[in-house]
């Protein structure tokens, strides 16, 4: 069902299950799907739906809908096949009319149809008449009021005017082409079960070449490939029916055995009209409730946030103050970095996801072209990788909180024997929007000073500055 994406977007936005740095993590991983916010949504949904209580509610509202569709379906399919069978009933001494069986599996189909147009038009209206006119509509009504029909935690599910619309739509297609079905196979059946003798009757003054040239015309999608479906004049003739007494004409008695002719023109009559051009309104209904759910995917509270959260920066570190530089108690330690520049050649992070790396780069607008988690769950292997494939300026980020272990100083003693120049970069928790104290700066200050390494720098002002436009950004 086409609904689905759209019901677990609508119970995702309620759980919440995603923090603002994930999602603008996601956006930068999704660089494909920028400017087009329906697909990022549904890459976002298809990312988070396994987060949601089992039994999903769209696989609760899909079950249902399938549940009333097919109850229709069968309904649908029974009355064509009463109604055919009601048609085609023959007590051996009147014929069978064939202009009511023409009326239903021609004229009917092309109104209903004409009438679905129009209302595909109106879709987008809530209160949309023609759309309420849809056997579909009504007949799910009254299934409605049948006990435990509607399960209680989908009763509450508001689903947009537009999307609404077009599922009615596209299963009123659904349900009127089995009723052609039913139709198609009363006729297919009565023509091989019993001997029927078709003739035509019109209280209207229509002569035979009249109606001969309208069959023909009616006929121009079969008549070049099957033109024994097509009736001739003679036939038309031979089978016109006056109510003059209760007695056929002893001509209509004499041709009775070319009576059964109909039956092609009203068998092809049945699958190109009644089938055909059904199932190719079932199709055009299937791309507009396709359409219909991605635009309604942008209406649902809280998919504007959402997208906000995914295409813009966090922050920007753009400050309107200039930071005063640090100055690490450790006094020949003189290696500090007071601006960052605006791209690097490489971003690694110490025990920090390659995700949050993301986010950090670009709320912090620096462009590099690699992203790496170093340490942590990382093997030794793993980080020889990195080194391996790291190169010019590389900037660091490092857990401010944490203080420097052996296996870090390690990693950045090999590092440096690769790259021109390292920076390191203490940042504070998330929940503290990074900031860091002097305290830990002069952790990671008296640690670095120890290596005298002249490609190592420290880089401390704007991670305070990075922590208050948070809090602006925030607020």
């Amino acid at each position: 069902m086409k609904i689905k994406p759209y019901i677990n977007l609508y119970e995702l936005l309620q759980s919440n299950p995603s923090t603002r740095e994930k999602n603008r993590a996601f956006g930068l991983t999704q660089v494909m799907l920028k400017n087009k916010p329906i697909e990022q949504l549904l890459a976002w949904v298809d990312m988070h739906k396994n987060k949601l209580k089992k039994p999903l509610m769209s696989e609760i509202f899909s079950s249902y809908l399938y549940r009333v569709t097919f109850a229709l379906v069968l309904i649908a399919f029974a009355l064509g096949l009463l109604t055919g069978v009601g048609l085609l009933s023959y007590n051996g001494h009147e014929p069978v009319n064939v202009i009511y069986f023409i009326a239903v599996v021609i004229f009917f189909p092309l109104f209903t149809m004409t009438l679905t147009l129009l209302s595909m038009f109106r879709a987008s209206n809530a209160q949309s008449v023609l759309v309420h006119l849809s056997p579909a509509f009504w007949m799910e009504k009254v299934l409605g009021f049948l006990p435990n029909k509607i399960e209680e935690n989908i009763k509450v599910l508001k689903i947009n005017p537009l999307l609404a619309n077009w599922l009615v739509i596209k299963r009123a297609q659904i349900i009127t082409l089995f009723f052609s079905f039913g139709l198609l196979i009363a006729l297919l059946g009565g023509v091989v079960t019993k001997d029927i003798a078709f003739a035509w009757s019109t209280t209207l003054h229509i002569s035979p070449e009249t109606f001969q040239d309208f069959l023909h015309t009616v006929a121009f999608p079969w008549r070049d490939i099957a033109p024994s479906a097509v009736p001739s004049l003679e036939l038309i003739e031979q089978s016109q029916y006056f109510r003059l007494g209760d007695k056929l004409s002893e001509e209509m008695i004499a041709h009775a055995s070319k009576l059964g002719e109909w039956w092609r023109f009203l068998a092809f009559a049945t699958i190109f009209y009644a089938i055909f051009l059904r199932f190719f309104m079932l199709i055009l209904s299937s791309f507009g409730l396709n359409f219909a759910m991605k635009q309604s995917l942008l209406t649902l509270n809280g998919t504007e946030k959402l997208l906000r959260e995914i295409n813009e920066p966090i922050i920007s570190t753009q400050g309107e103050k200039r930071e005063n530089a640090f100055i690490s108690n450790e006094k020949n330690y003189s290696q500090i970095v007071n601006t960052l520049d605006a791209s690097y050649d490489v971003i690694q992070g110490w025990a920090i996801p390659y995700d949050e790396l993301l986010v950090l780069g670009d709320s912090m607008q620096i462009i590099t072209p690699a992203h790496f988690e170093v340490g942590g769950a990382n093997s030794f292997d793993e980080d020889s990788e990195v080194i391996v494939k790291s190169h010019g300026e590389v900037l660091l980020f490092v857990k401010a909180w944490e203080p420097p272990t052996m296996d870090f100083v390690d990693y950045l003693t090999e590092l440096t024997k690769k790259v021109d120049k390292v920076i390191v970069m203490p940042i504070g928790t998330r929940e503290n929007h990074y900031e860091t104290t002097d305290k830990e700066i002069d952790v990671w200050a008296n640690k670095l000073s120890l290596l005298k390494n002249m490609k190592v720098w420290l880089k401390h002002s704007s991670a305070k500055a990075l922590g208050r436009e948070a809090l602006n950004a925030e607020s």
